[in-house]
């Protein structure tokens, strides 16, 4: 299993870190729209286990994404806005309120909701995207600093659960080390990152709206990460999915991967674009 995470890991490196090195859109575009279709389309596996027409959607799904995309007629602004809306009012209640059960009416227009959810957080990508590659990356890094930080710290201190029926593995203590780690990363790059940093996301909010804001900003970051994770964990949960598919071998799928990034993305570039 783990030679299989590591060759995975190596192949998506490989993939992915040259399309950013080079800042070649069209290469960008398209493997953003590969990952995005799959997205879609264990989204709709998530709600609907018995369904047979996920792979039709997620085609179509995808394919206006595509020309959205090369055509640039995707209004990013308002994805990333009706996304943060989305998880305020739906999504986040939903762990505590419960989902609807599969098979209803509710439960379809929730997967749709959802779905634009996804649209919302790829959206963001392309928007992140054309501050710089650098900025992209500088707000995925949070993210997975915040992962390995609540990973670490609820192995050594976790006691308080945090989401017991949704995720037992989750603790308060994790939880509290990850933002520890976003908030510690955030003031080393300011502070230490010079000008390869300058055009980082942390960086341009400190130096936008100083250290208080930043805090904040991280906090919240990191809290819409725990969301998202959490949110997708209630899905499989409900679904009786270990994963959300095994399109990435030893990782499971697209949004087991993407799932603490699809609420935090949108916030990042609301943000964004404003600095």
């Amino acid at each position: 299993m783990l030679r299989t995470r590591v060759i995975t890991a190596v192949v998506l490196l490989a993939i992915l870190l040259p399309v950013l090195y080079f800042n070649n859109y069209t290469a960008f575009a398209v493997v953003a729209t590969v990952f995005f279709g799959a997205a879609i389309w264990e989204c709709f596996r998530l709600f609907n286990p018995e369904t047979h027409n996920a792979h039709v959607i997620a085609l179509v799904w995808a394919a206006v994404f595509a020309i959205s995309v090369f055509t640039g007629h995707t209004n990013l602004s308002f994805w990333a806005a009706l996304s943060v809306a989305l998880w305020i009012a739906r999504f986040a209640p939903s762990l505590k309120i419960g989902l609807p059960p599969l098979g209803t009416p509710a439960n379809t227009v929730l997967s749709l909701v959802y779905a634009f959810a996804v649209v919302g957080c790829f959206a963001a990508i392309v928007d992140l995207y054309s501050h710089s590659p650098l900025f992209l990356l500088s707000v995925l890094a949070i993210v997975w600093v915040a992962d390995i930080g609540a990973y670490f710290s609820g192995k050594a201190f976790g006691k308080h659960k945090l989401a017991p029926s949704i995720s037992p593995g989750k603790s308060w203590e994790g939880a509290i080390g990850g933002g520890i780690a976003v908030l510690v990363l955030g003031g080393l790059s300011v502070q230490f990152g010079g000008d390869a940093f300058a055009n980082t996301f942390a960086v341009r909010v400190q130096h936008t709206y100083g250290w208080p804001v930043l805090a904040v900003v991280l906090v919240l970051m990191t809290a819409a990460s725990i969301v998202g994770d959490l949110f997708e964990s209630q899905l499989k949960r409900r679904a009786g999915m270990k994963d959300s598919s095994n399109l990435l071998p030893g990782h499971g799928g697209v949004l087991d991967r993407i799932d603490a990034l699809i609420p935090v993305l949108p916030l990042a570039a609301l943000i964004g674009s404003r600095l």
